[in-house]
């Protein structure tokens, strides 16, 4: 299993980024998927979920009405699009997936959010 995400950078306050996550080595469109993220000091928090066909997806109250996720199950791609953002997003943003008793994380990519 492997999942790479990509898209991170600088961004103003108000600004918008998307992040994407390309995922290999397992049945793409079976499982369920996840952004995390991790500021300094403070522990790794769910952003949001997608379920495996996209029918469903939830967020944390705090970036809830800013940021979106979807999926793409042709191109093996979960994405997180993110609006409005705000100096408290600055984190490193993970992607994942859990198969039986296994998490898997990608490496992460890091978020600024800073004039």
């Amino acid at each position: 299993v492997q999942l790479v995400e990509s898209g991170g950078g600088l961004v103003q306050p108000g600004g918008s980024l998307r992040l994407s996550c390309a995922a290999s080595g397992f049945m793409f469109s079976r499982y369920d998927m996840k952004w995390y993220r991790q500021a300094p000091g403070k522990e790794r928090e769910l952003v949001a979920v997608i379920s495996s066909y996209g029918g469903s997806r939830d967020y944390a109250s705090s970036v809830k009405g800013r940021f979106t996720i979807s999926r793409d199950n042709a191109k093996n791609t979960v994405y997180l699009q993110m609006n409005s953002l705000k100096p408290e997003d600055t984190a490193v943003y993970y992607c994942n997936t859990v198969r039986g008793l296994l998490d898997y994380w990608g490496q992460g990519t890091q978020i600024t959010v800073s004039s």
